[in-house]
């Protein structure tokens, strides 16, 4: 299995997940860390890539969302965006009802 069906596999199971720099408890870039923050405030159910730990998934996710940075949240499948796209998301409430949505269904 080459990376492209690995991350597109891992983004089908995992309802909500998240590629980013570092993990849930220790983020490693600020961009990452505020993500963290928005699905914490989101109380959203949610697992971690730490893109740091594997070259060829920091590389395969850009090229699999064709997004050029991290973090990346996926939701049921979806591609949704990095922060400032989580961060406006978030804002206008948007983000939470999604995620719930997504959770309640589970």
């Amino acid at each position: 299995m080459d990376i492209q069906q690995r991350i597109a596999a891992f983004v089908e199971e995992v309802p909500v997940v998240l590629f980013m720099k570092g993990d849930r408890m220790f983020p490693q870039c600020g961009f990452s860390g505020k993500a963290i923050q928005i699905l914490d405030a989101c109380e959203a159910e949610y697992e971690t890539v730490n893109v740091l730990s594997e070259d060829e998934v920091r590389q395969g996710i850009k090229e699999f969302s064709n997004w050029p940075t991290v973090p990346q949240l996926y939701v049921a499948g979806q591609f949704v965006g990095g922060t400032d796209i989580m961060t406006e998301l978030y804002e206008n409430g948007e983000l939470k009802q999604v995620i719930d949505a997504i959770q309640d269904s589970e």
